[in-house]
């Protein structure tokens, strides 16, 4: 035999019947409730945790044109197992994303064509330029970073990107909170209510960015965000001349997990946006259904430097759209003891500065 148990939506305490009240009553906070009440939460909360439909159609690209297929040509790097693609024109030149250097010596092959590209708006000297200020005022940067050697290994990359569009229609189920709190003799009395909140709703999701890059870091590649995709034109090898592109190697259904994530997160959003009077908001149950979802296929600009510190990995980016620059910074241990040792030494000061005044004043 099953025990079928309540929760108080109030403290989340096992709530029971209470013969003599008549109602459901909590044990732990006394709150009170009628049995319709429960069957109307029960009821709402069974409705909007069905199962989410997150379904896409992940058709995306185009097919190349052998006359568009022999004006490039690609490359796999041996170091990294980047697949680079290069305008026919290229002989050499060096790896993107770990800078191992690279002859150009085989066909194009393989892939789909991208539906649309963004083509670069900002240039090498810009990116050099944003790189610099992205320097600036960094005090426990190694040297080595300042150097202007590091700077000239920029590359203008077009990176694989799978864009998603979506509608999508919603419930969520919130547990809320007011909190009221006042004085009451010589007592300050907090006074806390709570509440089921339910939203409903509809939304549309336009050019949603995924990498479709195994090499690039997830977390960078939203960092340099946003792209203004309405600037993107139709795919021409024309667009590769003096850049490369990287060859996406991860598939757009791979990539939905990451779209939907970033769907569930901002309709939650939305929807809490709608229910500013309530002091918390706790989010209980939703359920999230997509439709006339699609998948297209792009290229965006980036500008990429790869360097190394004491054996470890640095990638900085620019949107080569809007100049958007990212990217962490290495941190010298040696001036970061300096600076933790005159930090300590101007707070030794300080303190005996407070201690002297706290004597004059004659608090100690």
């Amino acid at each position: 035999m099953a025990l079928l148990e309540y929760k108080c939506p109030c403290c989340s305490g096992a709530i029971e019947y209470n013969s003599t009240v008549g109602k459901m009553k909590c044990p732990y906070c006394d709150t009170e409730f009628e049995m319709e009440t429960l069957k109307e939460m029960d009821d709402a909360i069974s409705e909007d945790t069905v199962n989410d439909d997150l379904s896409w159609d992940t058709k995306a690209g185009l097919e190349w044109g052998d006359a568009e297929a022999s004006g490039m040509i690609s490359y796999e790097c041996k170091s990294c197992g980047a697949k680079i693609t290069f305008d026919s024109t290229t002989t050499a030149s060096s790896c993107p994303f770990c800078d191992n250097p690279i002859v150009m010596t085989a066909g194009f092959v393989g892939g789909l064509k991208p539906d649309f590209v963004i083509p670069f708006k900002l240039d090498k000297k810009a990116a050099k330029e944003a790189f610099n200020k992205h320097l600036q005022d960094k005090k426990l940067l190694p040297r080595v970073f300042k150097d202007q050697n590091h700077i000239d290994e920029i590359k203008g990359v077009y990176v694989p990107f799978w864009i998603f569009d979506s509608d999508a229609d919603a419930n969520m189920v919130f547990k809320g909170t007011k909190v009221h709190r006042y004085t009451s003799g010589q007592y300050d009395v907090t006074e806390t209510s709570y509440y089921r909140v339910l939203r409903s709703g509809s939304m549309s999701f336009a050019d949603i960015p995924v990498d479709g890059s195994e090499k690039m870091d997830d977390a960078l590649m939203d960092s340099v965000e946003p792209f203004n995709v309405k600037e993107g034109v139709e795919f021409q090898s024309a667009y590769l001349a003096g850049y490369c592109a990287d060859k996406y190697d991860v598939s757009p259904e791979d990539s939905i997990e990451r779209a939907n994530r970033r769907i569930r997160t901002s309709t939650e959003a939305a929807f809490k946006a709608t229910a500013s009077e309530y002091t918390t908001l706790t989010t209980e149950a939703n359920n999230i259904r997509l439709s006339k979802g699609r998948t297209r296929y792009a290229l965006l600009p980036l500008w990429i430097m790869n360097t190394t510190w004491n054996g470890e990995k640095f990638v900085f980016a620019m949107n080569g759209q809007t100049g958007k620059f990212v990217g962490n910074l290495p941190c010298d241990k040696g001036l970061y003891k300096k600076y933790l040792f005159s930090t300590a030494a101007i707070g030794t000061v300080i303190t005996g500065g407070v201690w002297f005044l706290l004597h004059l004043i004659g608090i100690l």
